[in-house]
């Protein structure tokens, strides 16, 4: 009986060895097949034109940082950083503030249709964001903003709404309830309960859904197309397209843009990176 079951649990141990050993090997995969791209994009702008199409995959034969130094200084391109900086930014920013007031109160107070509110909120993330481009373009039009920054970052407000408030909602359904009743007790309103007490517990829900936000706008290509037509108010992205059209044979150049371009989002969310494994935890999403 005794040698049944050390057999048994021998092959219970391999078992699980062996389960960890797969779930090893699927983990370097997804990281190789994540950095993999952005790494070959940063190694290439240090490589000549000769260098890229000769062997994609070789390292460079020297290191020299002339091509982000020329790109700084013989194109538009930090007007075009200092734009989508400032799009992303703002309009990050100024929308956190209000979709957590709205994710609070949807949290944390019942009143009449407050399901049938947050369920609209969720049912507008099935909508394609192309089939509000007639309206918004004549919101635009009308209050004179076309062809102005301001314009596209009015837009910007508007994104990620929906899965803002989702993930700022679930944040903020993790905070105990009986914080908020303490706090009332001693006499605490509205304000007072939710910047000094729920909106610093909700830091991981706010960087989780603080990233998403910026990062969609930071990439975003066609309102900062379609709402601008000069050149000193265009973003990245629409930058890169010049790049791709201008240097066609000169990849170096590309190469070293699309580094820069990327280098925001890795930067963000290095130093966000605990918040949001934190919100993921608390909110139920898996990732």
């Amino acid at each position: 009986m005794n040698r049944f079951t050390k057999g048994g649990d021998g092959m219970l141990t391999l078992k699980k060895g062996l389960g960890s050993i797969i779930v090893y090997f699927v983990e370097i995969f997804v990281i190789v097949i994540s950095v993999f791209p952005i790494l070959w994009v940063v190694i290439s702008a240090f490589k000549t034109n000769g260098e890229i199409l000769s062997d994609p995959l070789a390292l460079p034969s020297s290191i020299s940082f002339n091509t982000f130094i020329e790109l700084f200084e013989n194109y538009n391109f930090p007007q075009y950083f200092l734009n989508s900086l400032l799009a992303a930014g703002v309009s990050t920013v100024v929308s956190l503030l209000f979709y957590a007031m709205g994710g609070y109160v949807l949290a944390k107070y019942r009143f009449p249709g407050r399901t049938l509110l947050f369920t609209l909120f969720t049912v507008t993330l099935l909508v394609p964001a192309h089939s509000k481009t007639q309206p918004i373009f004549n919101l635009i039009m009308e209050l004179g903003l076309y062809d102005n920054l301001w314009g596209v970052t009015l837009v910007y407000l508007s994104t990620g709404m929906a899965m803002s408030i989702f993930i700022l909602r679930g944040g903020f359904l993790s905070i105990p309830k009986s914080l908020d009743e303490a706090a009332i007790v001693d006499g605490a309103g509205f304000m007072r309960i939710f910047w000094s007490i729920n909106l610093p517990l909700a830091k991981g829900a706010l960087s989780t859904a603080g990233i998403l936000m910026f990062l969609s706008n930071w990439n975003e290509y066609y309102y900062a197309s379609l709402l601008t037509m000069s050149d000193s108010q265009r973003t990245l992205p629409i930058a890169l397209s010049y790049f791709t059209s201008e240097f066609s044979y000169n990849y170096t150049d590309l190469f070293a843009a699309l580094a820069i371009v990327v280098l925001p989002g890795i930067i963000l969310y290095i130093f966000a990176q605990e918040q949001v494994q934190v919100s993921m935890a608390s909110t139920g999403i898996k990732g």
